[in-house]
């Protein structure tokens, strides 16, 4: 075990290095100057357009974009190595403060989805496989179909308007008490739910399928007994595999989320800089997702193999 994440930590090395230039490569084909984007965001109608031209060209040497792409990424690469994520262009402050500033903000609303997916992928999965062509079967299936077809921002200005606007239950935007939580959180939750769920009740359907729970059911042991002991341990696996993407995507999600209902995270945080043309926020963003990705499919390869002997097994044979 140790002999393989000494080598996936290894392997992540050329990985990283190769989405940095990527990152790095991509953003300068963002149409559009930065420098000119940032003077327009302060643009005064009774300004001379030749003084806002000169005043770019000038703010674009400042930015440092006037040098070749090779220097550019060179500098970008070493403070990315040194641990500094560089200066907002638009509000002149370090990036990993205004992220750290905004993070608790995601990772509060990151949780509340998690727990809400769990609270509805693993009982309508569960439901799914057990009442397998039935009515319930075919409804968790319709309803997981739906969640995954519908787009978020559109789940969320529905439920907005529903539980919101005609029923005035919750509160509508912005980050506060618990109420504020709810709104984005659902329609977070409600969209990766419907993967899970679908997943589980896959994977549920084939352990069923299985010798060892035929022979349980044998046995006479009761139905929750093969569920919960035999079954659904078991089912979880393949579910665990793809659970590093689901948190990935958990994360990456609120940048949408975040906008539609302005919860102050570092999703909405980012879609001003994209806006803007804040070449270095975006950049920054987009190296974190990566490294968050990479860490967590680690993370689940790790655990898999901790939990399933077979693995283990295959790995010792192999090593043998």
């Amino acid at each position: 075990m140790i002999r393989y994440l000494i080598l996936r930590v290894f392997l992540t090395v050329p990985a990283l290095l190769g989405i940095t230039l990527l990152i790095f490569s991509l953003i300068r084909f963002i149409p559009g100057d930065p420098a000119r984007a940032i003077l327009l965001t302060m643009f005064d109608p009774s300004t001379n357009l030749s003084d806002l031209e000169k005043d770019a060209e000038v703010l674009h040497k400042q930015l440092g974009l006037d040098q070749p792409f090779p220097v550019q990424y060179g500098s970008w690469l070493w403070k990315i190595v040194r641990g500094d994520l560089g200066v907002s262009f638009r509000s002149k402050t370090p990036i990993l403060d205004e992220l750290l500033h905004r993070f608790p903000a995601t990772l509060e609303l990151a949780g509340a989805a998690l727990l809400i997916m769990l609270v509805i992928a693993i009982p309508s999965g569960i439901a799914g496989a057990i009442y397998h062509r039935k009515a319930v079967d075919h409804a968790t299936r319709v309803i997981a179909l739906i969640g995954v077809s519908v787009p978020s921002f559109f789940l969320g200005l529905v439920l907005m308007y529903i539980l919101s606007v005609k029923l005035g239950w919750l509160p509508t935007m912005g980050r506060g008490g618990s109420d504020h939580l709810i709104l984005p959180a659902l329609t977070l939750g409600i969209g990766l739910s419907s993967v899970t769920a679908r997943l589980l009740r896959t994977s549920l359907l084939q352990v069923f399928s299985q010798r060892y729970i035929i022979l349980a059911e044998a046995k006479g042991l009761h139905w929750r007994t093969i569920l919960f002991k035999h079954a659904l341990p078991n089912a979880l696996l393949p579910v665990l595999t793809s659970f590093g993407l689901v948190i990935g995507g958990l994360i990456g999600g609120t940048v949408i989320i975040e906008t539609v209902f302005s919860w102050p995270g570092v999703g909405r945080y980012v879609v001003d800089a994209i806006t803007g043309r804040d070449y270095p926020v975006i950049q920054a963003f987009a190296l974190l997702m990566a490294v968050v990705y990479i860490v967590l499919n680690l993370a689940v390869d790790v655990i898999y193999r901790w939990l399933d002997p077979r693995v283990r097994l295959e790995q010792e044979g192999q090593h043998g």
